[in-house]
């Protein structure tokens, strides 16, 4: 029994950038998802697309906070990334645009996190 006790668990621990990514990986797969299917399945994909809008809310006030440790110049790109995909949200809500920009820029934020032992 002592030896079950301090076994591994069944979730790993995870770094903060893991983190990050497993959140922007289930986002995006869940707005690749109700992407695929938007119109017979409008309400799931107006949830993904404000899951999405949530995350780079979250991440915009983040990097908003002057404790924040990144570098200056990469947080007010991100903090740009968070205005671009509200306006494109909303943009996507009334039908002018698709959610393309928003699974690459997902996209490419996530193979930046798997950088992390570079």
């Amino acid at each position: 029994m002592a030896r079950t006790a301090y076994s591994n668990a069944a979730a790993p621990i995870r770094t903060p950038r893991g983190t990050e990514y497993e959140a922007f990986a289930r986002i995006t797969h869940r707005l690749r998802l109700a992407a695929q299917d938007k119109e017979k399945a409008y309400p799931a994909y107006v949830k993904a697309l404000h899951e999405n809008r949530r995350l780079w809310t979250l991440l915009a006030a983040n990097v908003a906070d002057r404790e924040n440790a990144l570098p200056t110049e990469l947080r007010a790109r991100i903090f740009y990334l968070a205005q671009f995909t509200a306006a494109h949200t909303s943009a996507i809500l009334s039908g002018t645009v698709d959610e393309t920009a928003l699974i690459d820029i997902n996209t490419a934020i996530m193979r930046g996190l798997q950088r992390e032992g570079e």
